[in-house]
């Protein structure tokens, strides 16, 4: 994605943490590597977490966003007056141009999201030990420059396709061919996270690495 949001480095916030502020964390893995369920594994851990895909699909809802992609693309990808992400990306998949619109509808829109949630974050009681946002394209996006820290779930091949097909997801290859290979991500990661195993596993993993971090 060449539409980065626009976030700036975590400010550091007065009074009791202003020594030190919980860190901000960027997560991201291929799919069926387990990024959403080390999030939810992080967040049971008591880190504050958010899923930009969350934040897309609640984007997706809203009036404003769907009249702009229906100026766009035509009523075809609204039909009953809600977006069809299906339709959505059928539209833009072998269109650079499109995509390249449609990202820069987005993530500015993202970028403010994430932006609230984190001052928001920051004045929670007690404090989060960590803010950790899921970002599946984060190196795509350009978007691992704005945290202190980034973190890649990786997982051996044949199991992300097992996981993908579990979830209905044909196909992993075609579905990843616009991202960083799983060996890219993690190249370009501070932290990697194997996740061949079981939730238990990984969650072990996952608070040894809080615990690196000294949180």
């Amino acid at each position: 994605m060449r539409s980065r949001p626009r976030l700036a480095k975590a400010p550091r916030p007065s009074g009791r943490m202003a020594g030190r502020p919980p860190p901000f964390i960027g997560l991201t893995g291929g799919i069926g590597a387990g990024k959403s369920e080390a999030l939810a594994a992080l967040e049971r851990l008591g880190a504050a977490t958010l899923s930009t895909d969350a934040v897309v699909h609640e984007l997706l809802e809203g009036d404003e966003l769907r009249d702009e992609l229906v100026a766009r693309f035509g009523s075809a990808v609204a039909p009953n007056g809600r977006i069809d992400r299906s339709a959505v990306a059928s539209v833009v998949f072998e269109q650079p141009d499109e995509r390249k619109w449609l990202e820069g509808v987005l993530w500015p829109r993202v970028g403010e999201r994430v932006e609230s949630w984190r001052r928001e974050s920051l004045e929670r009681e007690p404090p989060p030990r960590a803010l950790v946002v899921e970002v599946p394209l984060l190196f795509e996006s350009g978007m691992d420059a704005v945290f202190d820290h980034t973190i890649a779930v990786v997982a051996a091949e044949a199991v992300r396709a097992e996981r993908a097909g579990a979830r209905g997801h044909a196909g992993l290859e075609s579905r990843t061919s616009r991202q960083l290979s799983q060996k890219e991500k993690a190249e370009r990661a501070e932290y990697v996270v194997e996740n061949d195993g079981d939730l238990e596993e990984l969650e072990a993993k996952l608070s040894s690495l809080l615990a690196k971090l000294g949180l």
